[in-house]
């Protein structure tokens, strides 16, 4: 499975997914309904080309990183992306009326890029200053009144309607898209998504059953669950030790 950490993780492929895995805890489900899967045939064969690619490159990359690299300078790394995230996320806030939080994101970005050298060093987070996720696919959800259809992008695995066109408002708030010349920026992003993919190895184990169907629920309550900002229908059905 191919794969969403810098700040929306807007680089993501299918971390996005894996990551709503890990919140599922905290995110419940997002209805009793079935989800908005119409291209689910068409979903399902961009899934599998993204299943091999991640197969037959990006996770024995991601291995080789992870063996490789000590895990101080792995958390330097993604710790400097989270923070290159911060300016889109404190906009996003402003975009959908919350000031207070928005101000917050970009005392975040001002402390850790500054006493935190460029972000290696997460010093916001031990001072009250906690990371949040918000991103233009969010705040077009919020204005909309809903996520859209689910989609699966070639080499970005799942996404939604909202989600996939608030990517372009995320790439272009994000700093690294400043890098020149575009060589350096291609190596940066690279370095991203090798970071993430690493990050996930572990949690692959909690995939259990039709993948496709595993991944896309997990990615749409974890997205149900950030739109909403913790505020989702309970789900009697759940399993709560899950």
């Amino acid at each position: 499975m191919l794969f969403p950490r810098m700040g929306s993780r807007a680089v993501r492929r299918w971390a996005a997914a894996l990551a709503a895995v890990l919140a599922l805890p905290m995110a419940g489900a997002v209805s009793g309904a079935e989800p908005a899967d119409p291209l689910e045939p068409v979903n399902r064969k961009v899934f599998a080309f993204n299943d091999a690619f991640d197969t037959w490159l990006l996770k024995p990359v991601a291995q080789g990183y992870d063996k490789v690299t000590p895990q101080p300078v792995k958390s330097g790394i993604s710790n400097v992306f989270d923070n290159a995230a911060t300016p889109g996320i404190a906009l996003n806030q402003l975009l959908q009326g919350k000031p207070r939080a928005a101000l917050s994101d970009f005392t975040r970005f001002l402390v850790n890029t500054t006493v935190g050298i460029g972000g290696i060093f997460d010093i916001a987070s031990r001072n009250g200053l906690p990371r949040h996720e918000e991103d233009f696919g969010q705040t077009l959800a919020v204005w909309t009144g809903g996520q859209g259809a689910f989609i699966t992008l070639p080499g970005r695995g799942p996404s939604s309607v909202t989600h996939a066109i608030g990517m372009v408002g995320d790439a272009f708030t994000n700093p690294v898209m400043l890098i020149t010349p575009i060589r350096d920026r291609i190596a940066v992003t690279a370095l991203n998504i090798v970071d993430i993919r690493a990050d996930l190895l572990s949690s692959e184990r909690l995939i259990s059953g039709d993948e496709y169907l595993f991944i896309r629920d997990a990615y749409l309550q974890r997205r149900s669950y950030l739109i909403n900002d913790g505020q989702v229908e309970e789900d009697p059905f759940l399993d709560e030790d899950f």
